[in-house]
């Protein structure tokens, strides 16, 4: 019998990144680095083991994500919302305590394009009276 797969994409900002879980272990891969590696702040490994932490899945599934584009907090972000995705397809029961946690929300923030005649994209030059 083969092994099921089971994949998520997820996006924050300009980062995208797409997840393949299986069962297994519990250890998490990206970008073929080990994850306690590839994110350094505590802080981040937390949020993107919340989801497994929610779903009472942590250490029954083996992780490996392609994590592409924007900084290392929005690829975080985007991989936390990825595992979401992936657990809703292990189990469709899943879908309400991380709908409660906020878990199945993208994020749609994007940055605001500069405006002409402005330094920045609200930014105003310092106005001169003389």
């Amino acid at each position: 019998m083969a092994i099921k797969n089971y994949s998520g994409v997820g996006k924050r900002k300009t980062a995208v990144a797409r997840i393949w879980m299986r069962e297994g272990t519990g250890k998490i891969i990206v970008n073929d680095r080990p994850f306690e590696e590839y994110f350094p702040r505590e802080t981040l490994r937390i949020s993107i083991k919340e989801p497994l932490e929610i779903a009472g899945c942590s250490g029954k599934f083996d992780i490996y994500a392609n994590a592409r584009g924007g900084g290392i907090s929005a690829q975080a972000d985007a991989l936390r919302y990825g595992i979401a995705r992936a657990l809703i397809q292990i189990n469709e029961e899943y879908k309400a305590p991380l709908k409660k946690h906020g878990l199945l929300t993208r994020d749609a923030r994007e940055k605001e394009r500069k405006k002409y005649g402005r330094p920045g994209a609200r930014k105003r030059f310092q106005y001169s009276k003389r």
